[in-house]
């Protein structure tokens, strides 16, 4: 049996044309803004990808 695609993830996640996973930085950056450094709220903005190592398995997790 096919397994379910885990839609949680899936909204948080975007799959690109290469089959690299980019994800977003979550450092809990919605409040208590003012004790982080300016450098952590930055990398906040950025988006980075995945290791290709966990890829093959985020793969399997999003139904790919």
């Amino acid at each position: 049996m096919k397994q379910k695609s885990k839609k949680s993830f899936s909204k948080r996640v975007k799959l690109t044309s290469t089959g690299k996973i980019l994800r977003r930085h979550q450092l809990g950056g919605g409040h208590l803004k003012r004790h982080k450094s300016g450098t952590a709220l930055n990398r906040q903005k950025k988006t980075s990808t995945y290791f290709l190592g966990a890829t093959r398995g985020l793969k399997k997790i999003l139904g790919l």
